[in-house]
């Protein structure tokens, strides 16, 4: 390097790089516990399982740490800024007040954090102005599902990738000035057969409730603006009239690439194709199930963990989804949905019947059935009137 090296420059750019942030604790030689925070915690071999972080030579915490047998990564939760704080001062008092509890090797496991991994000493090398440890890992466990605090461009922060109620956007709002144009026609429906009803739009890979009249004593079970990820076999509707691509983009939403879930899938798609609507009739414990997992989701703010156990029990709803109605049988009908025709200007929407009574006959249910087109059919006439003016107002959006 033949120009001067500008130390503050380098770590400006390094600081738009986000790391994770978490702090390395043991019990020290006079038996107390220590630890220091550290942004550079990172895996390294998964056989022999091997992590590692990188303290400066100067460090007075690592000195002590070193001395340890064991020590336990704490992988800080993104509500746990002021512990990390705490703990990034030095003294012997940084642990006063801390909750934690002994691992398996006997290192502090702080109560609230993301995950701990607990490890005997590896091998220590140095590297520049600042020491290489590698940690042998023993002992691991996610212990809270939640965001974990971050450290960019100099400060504390976290994650944001929103929640299960839809932001508003100019599709959503195009997608709501038309569910209310049609509301009078959904709440009849809805009165009619003593039923809740709603309009759903899909905005991206959601199904997102615009419009939503109840009238069953049976409550709906997500609030007005809920957001349902279109995982196969949900969303069948919406893409019965969707592009091959898009199609093809919504299996792979699937939790694997199992040849067996991928054609039913595809015979689901094509029996909705066929028939012109969506039935579920699953049982009450796997919508229980499922509406847990999902309110877990939503409430870990879609943390990949979370996504792939809601994406495995959608999937397994694909066997409960448009069963042949055979006359003379009943049916526990969970939702009844039929595609909305709204053209280029509007998002695709669907209109969706839940709360209906159990034991319902294919009578019956084919009458839910026609009742939701003809409404459908009623909407589809006010598309191209709705649409003028959607278009005329996108230019206030």
């Amino acid at each position: 390097m033949t120009t001067a090296f500008d130390a503050g420059l380098f770590r400006e750019t390094l600081g738009h790089y986000p790391t994770g942030v978490a702090v390395v604790t043991a019990i020290g030689e006079d038996g107390n516990p220590a630890g220091m925070v550290v942004g550079t915690f990172s895996s390294v071999s998964m056989d022999p399982p091997l992590v590692a972080f990188f303290p400066t030579k100067t460090s007075a915490s690592f000195a002590i740490l070193r001395n340890a047998p064991a020590f336990c990564i704490n992988v800080f939760a993104s509500d746990q800024e002021p512990l990390c704080r705490q703990l990034a001062t030095g003294g012997a008092a940084k642990f006063d007040g801390v909750q934690w509890r002994p691992g398996p090797l006997g290192s502090p496991v702080l109560d609230g954090a993301v995950s701990w991994i607990e490890c005997t000493y590896a091998e220590i090398r140095e590297a520049g102005d600042h020491f290489v440890v590698l940690g042998l890992v023993h002992e691991f466990a996610v212990q809270r599902s939640t965001l974990p605090l971050l450290f960019f461009q100099g400060g504390y922060g976290r994650f944001s990738p929103g929640s299960f109620v839809a932001a508003p956007g100019p599709e959503l709002i195009q997608a709501a000035q038309f569910a209310e144009s049609v509301r009078s026609q959904v709440e009849e429906l809805a009165e009619l057969f003593a039923v809740n009803c709603s309009v759903l739009a899909q905005i991206r890979w959601d199904a997102v409730q615009v419009l939503a009249a109840n009238a069953s004593t049976v409550a709906e079970s997500f609030p007005l603006g809920h957001r349902q990820p279109l995982i196969p076999p949900f969303g069948a509707v919406f893409m019965a009239q969707a592009a091959e691509s898009d199609i093809q983009e919504w299996l792979l939403r699937a939790p694997d690439a199992d040849p067996d879930r991928r054609a039913l899938n595809e015979a689901l798609l094509a029996a909705v194709k066929t028939r012109g609507y969506s039935l579920l009739t699953a049982t009450p414990e796997a919508l229980q199930r499922h509406e847990a997992l999902l309110s877990a989701f939503e409430q870990s703010d879609r943390l990949p963990r979370q996504e792939r156990a809601v994406r495995q029990a959608t999937s397994e709803l694909a066997a409960h989804f448009t069963p042949e109605l055979i006359p003379g049988r009943t049916y526990d009908l969970t939702t009844v949905v039929v595609l909305l025709e709204t053209g280029p200007d509007l998002p695709p929407m669907a209109l969706r019947m839940t709360g209906m009574s159990p034991g319902a006959s294919a009578a019956q249910v084919q009458t839910w059935i026609h009742s939701l087109q003809q409404v459908a059919s009623a909407c589809r006439k006010q598309t191209a009137s709705s649409s003028e003016l959607l278009s005329a107002s996108k230019g206030h959006l």
